[in-house]
């Protein structure tokens, strides 16, 4: 048995840091790196097994031997083996085999800091370089001038597989450079200010979306190399797109070479079943008590937005990491020391990472998807929040889409649906939420659930959007609701490009391109979206109607608009709303505009604001209402 030789490569390791959980570049230090020793050139291997009696780096160029390259466990108890191996470089396969002081068990396992994996369902890592040289200076300067708080935030989620794939060549998804020409354009066509990719970490099982992650620094190789997805990015960067990974904290498949059982002891993953796996997933927990774990995770938050340069990170199922008793049975959970649910370990963790993030990277953005009540989620930890910039507005999704599919008729009942989230809009910084989970297991699409005939189901369907746009907080549209797809996301399947040749559906993409036009342009539609005074009802109970009226303000008053939304397929003239002052009511935007699919009825280009008094104001004016149609007005003083 060889052993390979140590190598300078660790000698400024901070074994202080890592032990109290405080290194937050470990990618810099473990996994793989080509360098050179005494002039030769060779890889050094550096893993985590604290656990082991001998860990061994075999792969593609030993013949997959453990005898001929055996780590070194480094003197400084970190419980770190480490080594180089001359004449191995990249593009060599490898794994770690290692065994254990625990009962003898012997695990051949992936490398947890790897750059690059094989294409599933092969599981070896691979020993990578992608030195590249960025093109997006640019976007970086003015995103660090840039508080994306008070700006546009119109988010296109995608899942890569299935976004588009090439039919006539046996149904393939595109690659990560067919996907910088055909993806970006689209995303900049539709004016959206952001794409967020569904989990692109390597993952082993493709009916999970990525969400069961087993190559946490590694980009899936199903559509290229991690330069590929670097170029990707940076073509992204320079149409001024930004991009959001999901990210995913919270568990991890037990596959055999994945994280679980790592170095034959529960390494990775808490030892404690109630908390260390999860019932939902069929998944193991991270162990967010363990130093060395809050290490990883962090490095790895920290890696793809210094590695490559991504712009923010919406991170997975924080519910189900906050609470102890989340999706748990009376007697399969056990309280904190003082007698809640709340998991104080994960909340610590989740503390540390927003800190670390914002304090490296001030200008991204790291948002939660959050469906409780659990307060403070996107308020800084100073304050005794979580630190997150921006948290999911499950509650505004839910409750939307249960108002919209109901027949019009009883939506009179119903208003209270509609209205309740203003009465907590401001209590976080929200994001509008119609994502992925809201299109698969039998939900529908979301045009599927809109009622009546097809013209009304498509006046619905423009109706929320413009209805979403205009409601203050951040929005996020998953790919195929932007231009009505009747089926529900499949996962395998391209989306339906073809309805694009039919009216209503390109009338709902046009309708969609001119609403993230109408939030970049329009500053009181962004500049105080998570502030109370930004928002103003005129009126939210014409419940016999079903009609609601509000404000949209700015910085400057002079930037305020009007939206009336009519929820009946009922047109309604001579329609009073109270308003402010006086001038002339604008209007900039109707949903029901024939270009969209819809049937045209519409005011006269300014309507004089009176002096009578309505909805309790001073002012008022008579406008005409569009059936299931949304009007956006600018007051002319």
């Amino acid at each position: 048995m060889t052993k390979v030789t140590a190598h300078s490569f660790f000698t400024d390791f901070d074994i202080d840091l890592f032990k109290g959980g405080k290194h937050y570049r470990l990618y810099n230090k473990l996994g793989s790196h080509i360098t050179t020793l005494n002039g030769e050139e060779g890889t050094y291997f550096a893993v985590w097994a604290p656990s082991a009696k001998a860990v061994s780096v075999v792969g593609d160029f030993n013949f997959w031997n453990e005898e001929e390259h055996q780590l070194n466990v480094r003197w400084d108890g970190s419980g770190i083996w480490e080594g180089f191996i001359p004449n191995v470089g990249k593009g060599n396969l490898y794994k770690y085999k290692i065994h254990s002081h625990n009962n003898g068990i012997v695990t051949e396992k992936a490398d947890p800091f790897a750059r690059r994996c094989e294409h599933p369902p092969k599981t070896a890592s691979v020993v990578w370089d992608d030195p590249f040289i960025w093109g997006d200076g640019s976007w970086m300067k003015k995103r660090h001038q840039h508080n994306a708080i008070n700006a546009p935030y119109s988010v296109y989620e995608v899942h890569l597989a299935s976004w588009k794939r090439k039919f006539k060549d046996n149904n393939r998804s595109l690659s990560y450079v067919e996907l910088a020409d055909e993806l970006v354009s689209y995303v900049k066509e539709m004016q959206f200010t952001h794409v967020e990719l569904m989990p692109i970490m390597e993952y082993p099982y493709d009916p999970s979306w990525g969400y069961q992650i087993t190559g946490y620094f590694a980009p899936t190789s199903r559509f290229g190399y991690p330069d590929d997805f670097k170029f990707l990015i940076d073509k992204f960067h320079q149409n001024d797109i930004g991009v959001i990974l999901d990210w995913v904290p919270s568990h991890f498949p037990e596959d055999d070479h994945g994280l679980g059982l790592f170095d034959g002891t529960h390494l990775y993953e808490h030892p404690d079943k109630r908390k260390g796996y999860h019932p939902d997933w069929k998944s193991l927990i991270f162990n967010y008590g363990r130093n060395e774990v809050k290490s990883f995770l962090i490095s790895n938050a920290i890696f793809w937005l210094d590695q490559f340069h991504v712009d923010g990170l919406r991170v997975d199922a924080v519910a189900s990491m906050i609470f102890l008793d989340y999706s748990r049975n009376y007697g399969e959970w056990e309280p904190n020391m003082f007698g809640g649910n709340e998991y104080l370990e994960a909340i610590d963790f989740l503390k540390e990472l927003n800190e670390e993030v914002y304090k490296s990277f001030p200008d991204v953005q790291t948002i939660a998807e959050e469906s409780t009540a659990f307060p403070k989620i996107s308020r800084p930890t100073y304050l005794g929040g979580l630190g997150f910039g921006m948290k999911w507005m499950m509650g505004w999704m839910h409750d939307s889409l249960q108002y919209f599919s109901k027949e019009p008729i009883y939506r009179r009942h119903h208003q209270n649906d509609l209205t309740f989230s203003m009465t907590y809009a401001f209590t976080e910084n929200f994001m509008l939420p119609l994502s992925h989970d809201e299109v698969v297991h039998g939900k529908r699409s979301i045009i599927g659930r809109m009622p009546g005939d097809e013209w009304q189901k498509f006046a619905n369907l423009r109706l929320l959007y413009s209805y979403m746009f205009t409601h203050p907080g951040a929005k996020l549209l998953f790919m195929g609701a932007e231009f009505g797809q009747h089926g529900e996301w499949n996962f395998q399947e391209s989306l339906d490009w073809y309805v694009l040749e039919y009216d209503f559906h390109s009338g709902v993409q046009k309708l969609v391109k001119d609403l993230n036009v109408l939030y970049r342009k329009y500053p009181a539609l962004y500049e105080k979206q998570f502030e109370h005074d930004g928002f103003e009802w005129i009126s939210y109970d014409d419940h016999e109607n079903s009609v609601i009226s509000y404000i949209r303000k700015g910085n400057s008053e002079e930037d305020s608009l009007v939206i009336v939304c009519n929820m009946t397929p009922i047109p309604r003239a001579n329609y009073r709303i109270g308003l402010p002052k006086l001038g002339n009511l604008t209007q900039i935007f109707n949903s029901d505009y024939k270009k969209y699919g819809g049937s045209g009825v519409s005011n006269k280009k300014n309507v004089s604001i009176d002096k009578m008094s309505w909805n309790h104001r001073e002012f008022s004016a008579e406008i005409t209402l569009p059936p299931l149609g949304a009007l956006v007005f600018k007051i002319e003083s």
